[in-house]
């Protein structure tokens, strides 16, 4: 018989007054992460009830616009790989990471 572990993922957001995020940190001790600070995340869970995607983004408010673009072509990025592993759809993938080249080139990222 296995034994059952249990993993969690912690985030701990500081706001201000006006309930806007100045400090975001996240703990994730199987992977070696305690109390790491971050400028934002973004967090979706698939609803399959309900067959809906739910989400939460949030940023800190000192986070810089030029690192706001990074973040989300790197996102882009990640997802067509992720999108790759699950669905094995290597057309669609390379589809997005066209997508992604083009997005990076309209912000000149790269």
């Amino acid at each position: 018989m296995s034994v059952k572990h249990n993993s969690k993922i912690i985030f701990e957001v500081s706001l201000d007054e006006n309930k806007v995020p100045e400090e975001i940190s996240w703990t994730a001790k199987d992977g070696g992460i305690n109390n790491e600070v971050s400028k934002a995340i973004m967090i979706s869970v698939w609803d399959h009830k309900k067959k809906d995607t739910l989400r939460m983004d949030l940023w800190t408010k000192d986070m810089p616009i030029d690192e706001m673009k990074q973040f989300y072509h790197q996102i882009l990025v990640s997802m067509a790989d992720t999108f790759e592993r699950a669905t094995d759809d290597h057309k669609m993938s390379a589809t997005m990471r066209d997508f992604c080249d083009y997005f990076a080139e309209k912000l000149e990222l790269k």
